[in-house]
Order: structure tokens, then C-alpha cells, then sequence
């Protein structure tokens, strides 16, 4: 042993005396002394701690999804680090509730103090926003609270590949369905017709439903029809990729279509969980915005924002302009029963259960 190797001391692996020393409320330097401005600063540092590290975890997904082929080994890897993402979601979402016992009068003894500074200044949390694929959703993606330094790290992070953008990727290089004579699509629609018929005869005979009420649902199901068509039309979904209906692209929205419907298949389980995972994320981000919008509700009322947002009515406005993964969530309108999908021949199910992603 080197005699000089110091053994390791749980205060400086953490860095702790820099740690514990870096919270300096404003109401000090007024010679205020505000109480709860220390709970204030704690919780955000916290938030931007647990940022780090799912920006840590959400960047070696990236690096893991950009392979390709993309085997199974590295779908197991980032199955679990979008559930380690997830789990610290929760925790964050957790956190709002421990903000929430300071009232809005305690808040308002350091409020002033804070001005111009807000929370829209966090750089790791549009960065999380960005990594995910936020850019490809917007036509303008605005860095206007951030100082210029910050904000020309933004735009470059937006030019980048996100999670969203290799994710089309991957869904779309999937090697699907014709086998010989078989072809999934020409069965899935005649599934599909089917049920549609099925539905409409329901809408139909339905005793309960008034003549208007029936004229509405007809309308609805309609609109389902479209919807299914687009499945099958790649112009007609295109049209409605350009209207703003759909972001992934009509291979990959397929592709996930199946990856669902046909889920207990061995060699698609690994994908179903990723593409759920997505999901969950995407969830607790909304979850994220509509607490945080309520508790920004609660502390100011219809008072603007310290960085000079509208407060409350700015984020409530952001929370459903901000999903990212809308197509996923969206998959459910294209799942047909069980009992009614396609069989597959065996040798599509001796090709899913070899499953290799093709370049």
C-alpha cells in the first residue's frame, strides 16, 4: 500500500463543506432574514441535482439509440435508465408538496428579492426539454430569459439529434410485414373494417341514445374512420403530418403500432417497454408543469411572474403545447382487440423471435 493514500472521508467524496455552504437568501443581504427563503433555495438546488442526473442518464441513452443496428443488450440498458429517469421524476414531483407549506404570505416576505430571476432561467431543465426532442415539435424555440452564453448552448443543443428524432429512426428501419403471400396491413385493415362495422351497428341500435346524440357519435366515429385511414394511406398521413397531427413519421408510426398490438412476442417486449417508458416520461413532465402551474396559482394568483411571465396563466398555457411523445400516447386509438388481430404466420413468428434491427 502507498503509505501515502489518505483514506477517503465521506465529507470530502461529497464535497460536502461546498455543498452545505452554498445557500445565500437575498433577505440576508437585506438584513430581513426571511425563514422560508432557505426552503426556497434548497428545493430548486435540489431540483437542479436530481436535473444533473437525469441529464446524465438521458445522455447515454442518446449515445445507446444512436447505434446501429441498435441490438437487444442495448434496449435492456436503456429500458433501465429511462426508469431510473422515471423514478427521479417522481421524486421531483414529490418535492412541490414540501414547497407548498410555506403560504403565499411567507413567500411574499422574499419574493421581491427574487426579481428578475425565475425558474424559466434553468438551463438543465430546457436542456432536459431539448435531449428529448421539445426543438422538433416547435417552430420557435425561445432563449430569451437566458443570458447569452446560456442561450447559445441552447440553440446548439436544439440543432442536435434528440431522443424524439432517433427514435423515428429506429422504429423506422424495423423490417415489417410482408412475408411471402402475407401481408399484416391488408389483415390488420380487414380487422380493422370489421370493427369499425361492428361499432357503427352499436351506435345504430343503441336504444338510450337520442337521435341527436346519435348523429354526434356518428360524427366521432367518423373521424375514427380518417384516423384509421391514415394507416394506411402514407400521402393522406403525410397531409396530416403537415396540419400538425402526427410528428413521427408514417414508418415508424406503423412500426410502433405493431410493436403494441403484438407485445408479448419475445423480441418486442424490450420495445414495448421503451416506447411505454417514453411515455411514463413524457407523463411526469406534464404532471411536472400542471402542479407547478397550480402552486404558482396558489403562491401569486393572477400576479405575474418574477421573471416578468404571466404567472400561472403562462404555464397552464405550456402544459399541453409542450408533449413530446403525443404520438405514442396516441397509439391507443389504433389498437383493436386481441381476439381480433391477424394471426401470424410461423414464419413471422420465427423472425420475431430472431428479431434483428436492420439498417
Amino acid at each position: 500500500m502507498n503509505n501515502n493514500f489518505k483514506p477517503l472521508y465521506y465529507s470530502d467524496y461529497l464535497n460536502l463543506d461546498t455543498l452545505l455552504n452554498s445557500q445565500f437568501p437575498e433577505s440576508d443581504k437585506h438584513d430581513q432574514g426571511v425563514h422560508d427563503e432557505m426552503l426556497f433555495i434548497i428545493t430548486h438546488q435540489t431540483y437542479e441535482l436530481w436535473f444533473k442526473q437525469i441529464l446524465h442518464e438521458l445522455l447515454s441513452v442518446l449515445e445507446l439509440f444512436s447505434a446501429t443496428p441498435l441490438d437487444v443488450k442495448r434496449l435492456h440498458i436503456i429500458a433501465a435508465r429511462l426508469d431510473r429517469i422515471i423514478r427521479i421524476q417522481n421524486v421531483i414531483n414529490q418535492q412541490i408538496g414540501i414547497l407548498e407549506t410555506m403560504t403565499p404570505l411567507d413567500f411574499l416576505d422574499f419574493r421581491n428579492y427574487l426579481i428578475p430571476s425565475s425558474g424559466f432561467q434553468s438551463k438543465q431543465f430546457r436542456e432536459i426539454e431539448l435531449r428529448l426532442g421539445l426543438a422538433h415539435h416547435l417552430s420557435n424555440c425561445s432563449y430569451g430569459r437566458f443570458n447569452k452564453e446560456d442561450s447559445a448552448y441552447l440553440e446548439r443543443i436544439a440543432q442536435q439529434k434528440s431522443l424524439f428524432e432517433l427514435l423515428d429512426a429506429w422504429l423506422a428501419r424495423m423490417p415489417f410485414l410482408e412475408f411471402k403471400d402475407f401481408s399484416f396491413w391488408n389483415s390488420y385493415r380487414k380487422a380493422v373494417e370489421k370493427m369499425l362495422n361492428s361499432d357503427a351497428k352499436i351506435i345504430e341500435n343503441n336504444p338510450s341514445l337520442s337521435a341527436e346524440e346519435k348523429n354526434q357519435q356518428f360524427v366521432e366515429h367518423e373521424s375514427t374512420k380518417q384516423s384509421f385511414a391514415c394507416l394506411f394511406d402514407r400521402q393522406l398521413y403525410e397531409q396530416y403530418m403537415v396540419r400538425g397531427h402526427f410528428q413521427l413519421s408514417h414508418k415508424a408510426t406503423l412500426a410502433a403500432l405493431f410493436i403494441q398490438l403484438y407485445r408479448d412476442e419475445p423480441l418486442l417486449q424490450l420495445p414495448f417497454r421503451v416506447l411505454t417508458r417514453l411515455v411514463d416520461i413524457d407523463e411526469q413532465l406534464t404532471n411536472w408543469r400542471s402542479s407547478h402551474a397550480l402552486m404558482v396559482q396558489r403562491m401569486l394568483g393572477s400576479k405575474i411572474g418574477t421573471g416578468g411571465s404571466s404567472g400561472h396563466d403562462y404555464l397552464k398555457s405550456t402544459i399541453s403545447g409542450k408533449r413530446i411523445f403525443t404520438d405514442l400516447f396516441n397509439l391507443s386509438t389504433y389498437l383493436i382487440p386481441r381476439s381480433q388481430l391477424p394471426t401470424l404466420p410461423e414464419s413471422l413468428i420465427r423472425n420475431l423471435n430472431f428479431y434483428q434491427d436492420r439498417h
